[in-house]
Protein backbone atom coordinates (compact mmCIF):
# COMPACT_ATOMS: atom_id res chain seq x y z
CA UNK A 1 0.00 0.00 0.00
CA UNK A 2 1.04 3.60 -0.62
CA UNK A 3 0.58 6.65 1.61
CA UNK A 4 0.52 10.16 0.15
CA UNK A 5 0.36 13.11 2.52
CA UNK A 6 0.19 16.88 2.27
CA UNK A 7 1.01 18.65 5.52
CA UNK A 8 0.71 22.27 6.49
CA UNK A 9 1.64 23.62 9.90
CA UNK A 10 -1.86 22.90 11.21
CA UNK A 11 -3.19 19.75 9.51
CA UNK A 12 -2.05 16.81 7.36
CA UNK A 13 -4.26 15.23 4.69
CA UNK A 14 -3.49 11.53 4.08
CA UNK A 15 -4.63 9.36 1.17
CA UNK A 16 -3.93 5.62 1.26
CA UNK A 17 -3.76 3.78 -2.06
CA UNK A 18 -3.90 0.05 -2.71
CA UNK A 19 -1.16 -1.48 -4.83
CA UNK A 20 -3.38 -1.21 -7.92
CA UNK A 21 -3.54 2.58 -7.20
CA UNK A 22 -7.21 2.53 -6.22
CA UNK A 23 -7.99 4.62 -3.17
CA UNK A 24 -8.46 2.72 0.09
CA UNK A 25 -9.26 5.55 2.51
CA UNK A 26 -8.50 9.10 3.64
CA UNK A 27 -7.67 10.46 7.05
CA UNK A 28 -6.12 13.43 8.85
CA UNK A 29 -3.51 14.12 11.50
CA UNK A 30 -2.11 17.34 12.89
CA UNK A 31 0.50 19.16 10.81
CA UNK A 32 4.10 17.96 11.13
CA UNK A 33 6.28 21.04 10.63
CA UNK A 34 9.75 20.00 11.87
CA UNK A 35 10.44 23.56 13.01
CA UNK A 36 7.71 23.09 15.62
CA UNK A 37 7.56 19.35 16.35
CA UNK A 38 10.25 16.72 16.96
CA UNK A 39 10.43 13.07 15.89
CA UNK A 40 9.10 11.51 19.14
CA UNK A 41 6.11 13.87 19.07
CA UNK A 42 5.42 12.97 15.43
CA UNK A 43 5.44 9.27 16.28
CA UNK A 44 3.17 9.87 19.28
CA UNK A 45 0.68 11.78 17.13
CA UNK A 46 0.68 9.06 14.48
CA UNK A 47 -0.13 6.48 17.16
CA UNK A 48 -3.36 8.36 17.87
CA UNK A 49 -4.70 7.65 14.37
CA UNK A 50 -6.41 4.25 14.55
CA UNK A 51 -7.11 4.02 10.80
CA UNK A 52 -3.45 4.41 9.90
CA UNK A 53 -2.23 2.26 12.76
CA UNK A 54 -4.21 -0.76 11.51
CA UNK A 55 -2.53 -0.75 8.09
CA UNK A 56 0.85 0.83 8.95
CA UNK A 57 2.73 -2.47 8.51
CA UNK A 58 1.25 -2.86 5.01
CA UNK A 59 2.54 0.50 3.76
CA UNK A 60 5.56 0.08 1.46
CA UNK A 61 5.88 3.66 0.18
CA UNK A 62 5.29 6.99 1.91
CA UNK A 63 5.28 10.28 -0.01
CA UNK A 64 5.11 13.06 2.57
CA UNK A 65 5.17 16.75 1.63
CA UNK A 66 5.26 19.16 4.53
CA UNK A 67 5.67 22.76 5.60
CA UNK A 68 9.18 23.28 6.92
CA UNK A 69 10.58 20.20 5.14
CA UNK A 70 13.17 22.07 3.10
CA UNK A 71 16.64 21.28 4.49
CA UNK A 72 17.83 17.68 4.73
CA UNK A 73 18.10 17.73 8.52
CA UNK A 74 14.48 18.87 8.76
CA UNK A 75 13.34 16.12 6.40
CA UNK A 76 15.25 13.68 8.60
CA UNK A 77 13.28 14.81 11.65
CA UNK A 78 10.05 13.78 9.93
CA UNK A 79 11.52 10.51 8.66
CA UNK A 80 12.68 9.64 12.17
CA UNK A 81 9.14 10.24 13.40
CA UNK A 82 7.80 7.78 10.82
CA UNK A 83 10.44 4.99 10.94
CA UNK A 84 8.99 3.02 13.83
CA UNK A 85 5.45 3.55 12.56
CA UNK A 86 5.85 2.66 8.87
CA UNK A 87 8.33 -0.15 9.55
CA UNK A 88 8.39 -1.62 6.04
CA UNK A 89 8.10 1.56 3.99
CA UNK A 90 10.44 3.57 1.82
CA UNK A 91 10.11 7.11 3.17
CA UNK A 92 10.21 10.10 0.84
CA UNK A 93 9.88 13.48 2.54
CA UNK A 94 9.90 16.81 0.70
CA UNK A 95 8.72 20.39 0.97
CA UNK A 96 5.02 21.29 0.71
CA UNK A 97 6.00 23.77 -1.99
CA UNK A 98 6.86 20.83 -4.27
CA UNK A 99 3.45 19.30 -3.52
CA UNK A 100 1.83 22.59 -4.49
CA UNK A 101 3.78 22.59 -7.76
CA UNK A 102 2.64 19.05 -8.54
CA UNK A 103 -0.96 19.89 -7.63
CA UNK A 104 -1.33 22.79 -10.06
CA UNK A 105 0.95 21.56 -12.85
CA UNK A 106 -0.83 21.64 -16.21
CA UNK A 107 2.13 20.98 -18.49
CA UNK A 108 3.42 24.56 -18.62
CA UNK A 109 5.84 26.45 -16.33
CA UNK A 110 4.21 28.71 -13.74
CA UNK A 111 4.64 30.62 -10.52
CA UNK A 112 3.21 28.55 -7.66
CA UNK A 113 2.11 30.08 -4.35
CA UNK A 114 0.96 28.66 -1.03
CA UNK A 115 -1.33 30.73 1.17
CA UNK A 116 -2.44 28.89 4.30
CA UNK A 117 -1.20 29.10 7.88
CA UNK A 118 2.06 30.27 6.29
CA UNK A 119 3.03 31.36 2.78
CA UNK A 120 5.58 30.63 0.09
CA UNK A 121 6.16 31.11 -3.64
CA UNK A 122 8.38 29.68 -6.35
CA UNK A 123 8.77 29.11 -10.09
CA UNK A 124 8.18 25.56 -11.35
CA UNK A 125 9.20 24.58 -14.89
CA UNK A 126 7.83 21.05 -14.64
CA UNK A 127 11.04 19.59 -13.24
CA UNK A 128 12.80 22.04 -10.95
CA UNK A 129 11.54 24.30 -8.16
CA UNK A 130 13.25 27.69 -8.09
CA UNK A 131 12.77 30.08 -5.18
CA UNK A 132 13.85 33.68 -5.77
CA UNK A 133 13.75 34.44 -2.05
CA UNK A 134 13.89 32.10 0.96
CA UNK A 135 10.88 31.49 3.16
CA UNK A 136 11.31 33.67 6.26
CA UNK A 137 8.49 31.95 8.21
CA UNK A 138 6.05 33.57 10.59
CA UNK A 139 8.34 35.98 12.46
CA UNK A 140 10.02 37.62 9.47
CA UNK A 141 7.80 36.64 6.55
CA UNK A 142 4.68 34.64 5.69
CA UNK A 143 3.04 37.65 4.06
CA UNK A 144 -0.52 37.00 2.88
CA UNK A 145 -0.94 34.01 5.19
CA UNK A 146 -3.36 33.30 8.00
CA UNK A 147 -0.78 34.06 10.66
CA UNK A 148 0.26 37.29 8.90
CA UNK A 149 -3.34 38.53 8.89
CA UNK A 150 -3.72 37.39 12.49
CA UNK A 151 -0.68 39.45 13.43
CA UNK A 152 -2.00 42.52 11.63
CA UNK A 153 -5.39 42.11 13.32
CA UNK A 154 -3.87 41.77 16.80
CA UNK A 155 -1.59 44.75 16.22
CA UNK A 156 -4.55 46.89 15.15
CA UNK A 157 -6.61 45.81 18.17
CA UNK A 158 -3.98 46.37 20.85
CA UNK A 159 -2.67 49.61 19.30
CA UNK A 160 -6.28 50.88 19.17
CA UNK A 161 -6.27 51.33 15.39
CA UNK A 162 -9.30 49.09 14.88
CA UNK A 163 -12.72 50.76 14.42
CA UNK A 164 -14.59 50.81 17.73
CA UNK A 165 -17.44 48.54 16.64
CA UNK A 166 -14.95 45.93 15.41
CA UNK A 167 -12.82 46.25 18.53
CA UNK A 168 -15.94 45.66 20.63
CA UNK A 169 -16.79 42.59 18.57
CA UNK A 170 -13.20 41.30 18.87
CA UNK A 171 -13.26 41.77 22.65
CA UNK A 172 -16.59 39.97 22.98
CA UNK A 173 -15.27 37.09 20.87
CA UNK A 174 -11.88 36.53 22.51
CA UNK A 175 -11.68 38.47 25.83
CA UNK A 176 -7.97 38.58 25.09
CA UNK A 177 -5.46 40.38 27.33
CA UNK A 178 -1.94 41.39 26.37
CA UNK A 179 -0.48 39.03 28.98
CA UNK A 180 -2.35 36.03 27.56
CA UNK A 181 -1.30 37.06 24.05
CA UNK A 182 2.37 37.29 25.05
CA UNK A 183 2.31 33.89 26.75
CA UNK A 184 0.84 32.26 23.65
CA UNK A 185 3.18 34.01 21.23
CA UNK A 186 6.45 33.99 23.16
CA UNK A 187 6.27 31.07 25.58
CA UNK A 188 3.98 28.36 24.21
CA UNK A 189 4.72 26.21 21.15
CA UNK A 190 3.03 26.64 17.75
CA UNK A 191 2.82 30.43 17.89
CA UNK A 192 2.31 30.47 14.12
CA UNK A 193 -0.88 28.40 14.39
CA UNK A 194 -2.04 30.52 17.33
CA UNK A 195 -1.65 33.72 15.30
CA UNK A 196 -3.37 32.11 12.32
CA UNK A 197 -6.37 31.19 14.49
CA UNK A 198 -7.35 34.88 14.52
CA UNK A 199 -7.74 34.85 10.75
CA UNK A 200 -11.17 33.32 11.43
CA UNK A 201 -12.24 36.76 12.71
CA UNK A 202 -10.81 38.31 9.56
CA UNK A 203 -12.85 35.98 7.37
CA UNK A 204 -16.05 36.45 9.38
CA UNK A 205 -15.76 40.23 8.96
CA UNK A 206 -14.29 40.38 5.46
CA UNK A 207 -17.01 42.75 4.23
CA UNK A 208 -15.88 45.45 6.66
CA UNK A 209 -13.81 48.16 4.88
CA UNK A 210 -11.14 48.01 7.60
CA UNK A 211 -10.79 44.24 7.22
CA UNK A 212 -10.82 44.45 3.43
CA UNK A 213 -7.90 46.86 3.62
CA UNK A 214 -6.09 44.54 6.05
CA UNK A 215 -6.47 41.61 3.65
CA UNK A 216 -5.50 43.71 0.62
CA UNK A 217 -2.32 45.08 2.22
CA UNK A 218 -1.35 41.61 3.44
CA UNK A 219 -1.73 40.24 -0.09
CA UNK A 220 0.14 43.20 -1.56
CA UNK A 221 2.99 42.47 0.86
CA UNK A 222 2.96 38.88 -0.39
CA UNK A 223 3.21 39.90 -4.03
CA UNK A 224 5.93 42.47 -3.30
CA UNK A 225 8.09 40.16 -1.19
CA UNK A 226 7.48 36.68 -2.56
CA UNK A 227 5.98 36.82 -6.06
CA UNK A 228 7.62 39.77 -7.81
CA UNK A 229 11.20 38.73 -6.92
CA UNK A 230 10.60 35.86 -9.37
CA UNK A 231 11.38 37.52 -12.71
CA UNK A 232 9.22 34.86 -14.40
CA UNK A 233 6.13 36.31 -12.69
CA UNK A 234 5.89 38.97 -15.40
CA UNK A 235 5.26 36.44 -18.16
CA UNK A 236 3.99 33.32 -16.34
CA UNK A 237 0.64 32.24 -14.97
CA UNK A 238 0.48 32.50 -11.17
CA UNK A 239 -1.29 29.61 -9.44
CA UNK A 240 -2.34 29.37 -5.80
CA UNK A 241 -2.83 26.61 -3.25
CA UNK A 242 -4.38 26.90 0.20
CA UNK A 243 -7.44 27.87 2.21
CA UNK A 244 -6.48 31.55 2.48
CA UNK A 245 -6.07 31.76 -1.30
CA UNK A 246 -9.46 30.10 -1.71
CA UNK A 247 -11.29 32.44 0.68
CA UNK A 248 -9.77 35.66 -0.71
CA UNK A 249 -9.60 34.84 -4.41
CA UNK A 250 -11.29 38.12 -5.38
CA UNK A 251 -8.73 40.20 -3.48
CA UNK A 252 -5.82 38.16 -4.83
CA UNK A 253 -7.01 38.78 -8.38
CA UNK A 254 -7.46 42.49 -7.65
CA UNK A 255 -3.93 42.80 -6.24
CA UNK A 256 -2.49 40.83 -9.17
CA UNK A 257 -4.31 43.06 -11.67
CA UNK A 258 -2.77 46.09 -9.99
CA UNK A 259 0.66 44.61 -10.77
CA UNK A 260 -0.46 43.54 -14.28
CA UNK A 261 -0.01 39.87 -13.40
CA UNK A 262 -2.06 36.86 -14.51
CA UNK A 263 -3.64 34.59 -11.89
CA UNK A 264 -4.51 31.08 -13.07
CA UNK A 265 -5.75 28.24 -10.88
CA UNK A 266 -6.64 28.61 -7.21
CA UNK A 267 -6.94 25.26 -5.41
CA UNK A 268 -8.08 25.09 -1.80
CA UNK A 269 -6.70 21.62 -0.94
CA UNK A 270 -3.96 20.11 -3.09
CA UNK A 271 -4.34 16.48 -1.99
CA UNK A 272 -6.63 15.32 -4.84
CA UNK A 273 -4.43 16.85 -7.52
CA UNK A 274 -1.32 15.62 -5.71
CA UNK A 275 -2.58 12.04 -5.75
CA UNK A 276 -3.47 12.35 -9.45
CA UNK A 277 0.03 13.65 -10.20
CA UNK A 278 1.62 10.68 -8.43
CA UNK A 279 -0.57 8.23 -10.30
CA UNK A 280 0.30 9.84 -13.63
CA UNK A 281 3.99 10.70 -13.26
CA UNK A 282 5.49 8.83 -10.28
CA UNK A 283 3.60 5.59 -9.63
CA UNK A 284 2.57 4.68 -13.17
CA UNK A 285 5.61 2.46 -13.73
Amino acid sequence: MIAIADSGSTKTDWVILNNDLTEDFRTNTIGFNPYHIDAPAIEAEMMKNEELKVISDKITQVYFYGAGCSADFLKETVKNGFRNYFKHAELKVDHDLLAACYAVYRGTPAIVCILGTGSNACYFDGKEVKEATPSLAYILGDEGSGNHMGKKLLHAYFSKKMPKHLAKKFHETYHLTISVLNINVYQKPLANAYLASFSKFVHENKDEPFIQNLIYTSMADFFENQVLPNREARFSEINFIGSVAHYYEDIIRAVAANYHLEVGHIVRKPIDNLVDYHKKYILHG
